[in-house]
Order: structure tokens, then C-alpha cells, then sequence
């Protein structure tokens, strides 16, 4: 990073960021730096497009790529075999009934090609605090039952602003863990008829989960709409009740 000139944000958490076509081509996305994690900042940037990514030791990095990464929730794709593997597990998937253990499992995934975690304890703390105010949520797949005493098997978390959610990470403690969390969480949404789902990053993994690289103006003139909505803040236990995988199948 070194050399590099950016904008620095406003000590005010409520200050807005430089609009997300300003956004460096190399790196791609790398738009401001500075600011904090507060929740009034972090809806702010999500909200339009924006996320912070950053690594230990490093100020605080906010980024909106270009092409960017999603799912439309009612197209996402499990291969034939998978779903042949779902309809024989008895695994069933939750929401926000242990965010804080998602987080921590994310965290301490191996990634490829990747030393450490950018889920920092700053970062940690940052969700959690967001999940209180109802806004941050978790997906958890469990070996048995929905009550909370089965297994952690895979999950991911995110953000939800209006009927828009803003994934961040998942992990898998089985094989297929993250996947039958990532179905179930895009059935739930085309449910409750939030139309797409951000997974931030293009890669080779996600389009053959079904993501779609769109250009970054078409997602935040998208997304203008959808975080504009008066879908209220709170927690998805309920709504999201105990979803058994094998319904995921087909």
C-alpha cells in the first residue's frame, strides 16, 4: 500500500464516502481508508456498495470492486450430485442462533493462498455489535435439529440493509457445509422476495455456485433500490425458523 494516495475519511461516523466510481483500478476497489466501525458507518457503506477489508496492522481499507460478485437468490446452483447428497443428510440450517461461533469459525478457516485472517478481534467485535442492532446475520447448518444442540457443520454471515444482504464469509466443518448454508440462505431470501444476494469478490468457486460478475454501476443503481426499503432491522430466528437441508435438493 505503500505510495498510495486516498482519500481519508471523516472522523464523523455518519460522514459519507467518496462516491464508488472513484474507486482505484489496482488494487481493484480500494476506495478510502481511515474512519471506524461503528454501526452508523457500516450500514453507511454498505448501503452503497462498500466494505471494509483490511489486514492486521493495516488502517482500516474500504473497497467496492469492480466487476462485483452476485447471486440472484432464486438462480443459485447445486450440482446433481450435491444435491443427491443433501436429500440423505439430516442437517438443518438456523439463522442468528450462534453468530458469534459463525464468525469465529470463519475466522479460523483455512483459505488458500492465505496466511492469518482479515477477521480481525476489531472486525469481530464490529459484527457482533451489528447483530445486536439486528442488521448483521448468520446462517448456521447443524448435523441434527434446529434447537441449537447439534453440530456446527458450515455457516456464513453477512449484512442486511432494507432487502439487500451483503454477505462476508463462510466456513465448512464438513464437506458441504458452506454450500448448504448458502442455498439455504438464498431460498429464504427469494422467499421473503429479496431478488439478490453480494458476495463482494468474483472467483471461480462462487460461478459455479451460480454468482454473476456485474459491472459495479449496475449493482449499486440495483442496490439503491433495495437498501431503500423499509424491510425493519431484527433478528431472522423466527422468520428463518429450521430449515432441513434435504428440502434444499429439489
Amino acid at each position: 500500500m505503500a505510495g498510495l494516495r486516498l482519500p481519508v475519511l471523516d472522523a464523523d461516523p455518519a460522514s459519507p464516502f467518496p462516491p464508488a466510481e472513484a474507486a482505484m483500478r489496482e488494487p481493484d476497489g480500494l476506495l478510502a481508508a481511515g474512519g471506524d466501525l461503528s454501526p452508523v458507518r457500516l450500514v453507511n457503506a454498505y448501503a452503497h456498495g462498500i466494505f471494509p477489508w483490511y489486514s492486521h496492522g493495516q488502517p482500516i481499507l474500504w473497497w467496492s470492486p469492480d466487476p462485483r460478485m452476485v447471486f440472484r437468490t432464486d438462480a443459485a446452483h447445486l450440482s446433481r450430485r450435491f444435491r443427491r447428497t443433501l436429500r440423505a443428510l439430516p442437517w438443518v440450517a438456523t439463522a442468528d442462533t450462534a453468530f458469534d461461533a459463525v464468525v469465529a469459525a470463519c475466522a479460523s478457516a483455512p483459505r488458500t493462498g492465505q496466511r492469518g485472517t482479515w477477521i480481525t478481534h476489531e472486525m469481530r467485535e464490529a459484527y457482533g455489535a451489528l447483530h445486536r442492532l439486528g442488521y448483521a446475520h448468520s446462517v448456521e447448518v447443524r448435523e441434527s435439529g434446529g434447537d441449537g444442540g447439534g453440530r456446527i457443520v458450515g455457516g456464513l454471515y453477512g449484512v442486511a440493509v432494507g432487502r439487500m444482504f451483503f454477505a462476508e464469509s463462510m466456513f465448512s466443518a464438513r464437506s458441504g457445509g458452506s454450500k448448504a448454508a448458502l442455498a439455504a440462505l438464498a431460498t429464504s431470501l427469494a422467499g421473503w422476495g429479496w431478488p439478490l444476494l453480494d458476495a463482494q469478490v468474483e472467483n471461480p468457486h462462487l460461478r459455479t455456485l451460480g454468482a454473476e460478475a456485474w459491472p459495479r454501476g449496475r449493482f449499486i443503481a440495483r442496490i439503491a433500490e433495495l437498501v431503500a426499503s423499509d424491510a425493519p432491522a431484527g433478528t431472522w430466528t423466527a422468520r428463518f425458523g429450521a430449515l432441513p437441508v434435504s428440502a434444499l435438493a429439489g
